[in-house]
Formats: structure tokens, sequence, C-alpha cells
């Protein structure tokens, strides 16, 4: 007797569903942590920007022309310059930008944290999404957490390390807009992907101007970022993380991307040997309640 499965169903979906959530959250970990490095050694946030969009926009160019290009495939060109605006170029300057200004453990935890709180705003006001009592208490928490941070970058930085904190408040919020269309408008996530990065292409002729830097930060370097950048925080990532909510459903995969700051922190410790300071392990306790609070249930 023949089992009623298809081919592609997997044998163990749960396991599978867990593997692809924690992978989508280390690639997006490793993102931050690259970003972080070639900053230090010298490499604009411009040529980042570059590796992060010229190299899938190249790739993926084949997936948006087999769908479509008149009207990108049914999702209009006014929408996918809308969805380049803020899931591109804008949200990626503001992230490499940050790291000119504090050190990694900030970015980690400010960014997914502002991304979180205002798509839970958002979902509230655009789409009319239900906001209990535990989300807001999760929400509140998230933001005393980002107080802790934001306070010791004017302690021990200065006025342009609460600058440098605004960027990532930016980056978040742009990928929170990012998001909130990708639902109101029900773009596949692949696709809303491939759109972005290659819609960003335009601008690669800007980005060229650091092309200088490009050819000073070297092969090794340049290699690492176009892949980390261009293949694993973004594409990757978002496959895996698409495949974790296939498998596993929207209500548990959610709980992935609260992963992704100890994961930067972690991976910022072993590979470049940066200590988080106590005020940031006390902010991201803070701000993991708080992820936790406004994911439960």
């Amino acid at each position: 007797m023949i089992a009623n499965v298809t081919p592609s169903s997997p044998k163990h979906p749960t396991a599978l569903g867990v593997a692809c959530g924690a992978g989508a959250a280390l690639c997006w970990a490793l993102g931050f942590v690259a970003a972080r490095h070639g900053i230090t050694v010298g490499v604009s946030p411009f040529v980042l920007a570059l590796h992060r969009y010229f190299w899938p926009g190249l790739a993926l160019l084949p997936f948006v022309l087999a769908n479509g290009l008149r009207d990108l495939g049914g999702i209009g060109w006014g929408r996918g310059f809308v969805l380049a605006l803020f899931g591109g170029l804008p949200l990626a300057l503001s992230s490499y930008l940050g790291y000119v200004y504090v050190p990694l453990g900030h970015g980690a935890v400010i960014q997914p944290s502002c991304a979180a709180l205002g798509g839970m705003l958002l979902a509230r006001l655009v789409l009319k999404e239900p906001l209990p009592a535990r989300r807001i208490a999760g929400g509140l928490a998230m933001v005393a957490g980002l107080f802790i941070i934001g306070a010791e970058a004017l302690r021990t930085i200065g006025a342009h390390g609460i600058g440098g904190d605004l960027l990532f408040v930016v980056a978040g919020g742009l990928f929170a807009v990012f998001g909130i269309l990708v639902r109101l408008w029900r773009v596949p996530a692949m696709r809303s992907v491939a759109i972005t990065s290659v819609l960003s292409l335009v601008a690669v002729p800007f980005l060229l101007f650091r092309f200088d830097n490009l050819v000073a930060a070297g092969f090794a370097e340049n290699l690492l970022q176009a892949v980390i950048q261009g293949a694993l925080a973004g594409a990757a990532a978002t496959y895996l993380f698409t495949r974790a909510v296939v498998l596993l459903g929207a209500s548990r995969a959610v709980l992935f991307p609260s992963l992704v700051p100890p994961f930067v922190l972690l991976l910022g410790f072993v590979a470049l040997g940066e200590v988080p300071t106590l005020s940031q392990l006390a902010g991201l306790t803070v701000v993991l309640i708080g992820f936790r609070l406004t994911q439960k249930g």
C-alpha cells in the first residue's frame, strides 16, 4: 500500500523547520558581524551596500524576467520601487553607517528590536490586528532595553553615539514598513527579495563612486562581503525563514528573529573579539523578554 505523502513532503518537518529558522537567524547575524568587520578594516558603507545588492540583483534578474518584467509579475513598477525604497539601499546604508559610530552590540539589538516594534505598531494601525496587553507589555520592555543601550552610547561615546543608534532605529523602521507592505500587498517572500535586489541595481553607478575603496579593500575582503552580504544575509536568510514558516506555521516561526541579537553578540565575540558590555547584555536581556512577550500566543 502506497502512503499518501507527496514527494516533496519532508520526513521530519518540525526538525527541518527548526533548522531552517535557526539557519535564517544565523545568516542575518553573519550579515551584522561581517558589516562591523568591514567597517572596522576600512571598507566604506557604500561598498558594503554594493555587495549587498549588486550580486543578488544580477543573480535574481532572470527570476524577475521570468515572472514578467512588464508589471513585475503583477506587483507593478510603482509598488516595486516602493518596496525597494524601504527594503533596499536606504535600509542597508542606515545599518552600515551605524557601525561607523557604535559597536556591534548596539546594531545587533537596536535594529531587530525596532523592526519588531515598528511591525507590531503598523500591524495594529494598518492591518487592524489586535494588540493585547501581553504584547503591549512586551513592547514596553523592548523600549526599556533600547533605553539601556542608548544611555550607554551617550555615556561612553557621546552625541555621535546616539546618532549611530538612531541610524539603527531608522533601519529597523524601514524594515518594519517593508514587512507590512509585503503583507498588505501579499507579495511572496522570495519575489519581494528579487524585486528589491533587482531594482536596487539602479543605484550601482552611485555606489561605484567609492570604487577606489572597493579596490583598496582587496580580493579576500570583497569576496567575504559578497558571499555574506550578497548571498547569506539576503536571499538565503529569506528563503530559510520562509521555509520555516511553511513547516512550522507563522506563530512558531516568528520566534526565530529573536535569536539574531544573541547570535550576533556570540559571533562578534568569537570572530571579532568584541566583548559586549554589561549595559549591552542588560539591554539584550530586557529586549529578549520583550520579544518573548510580544510573540507568545
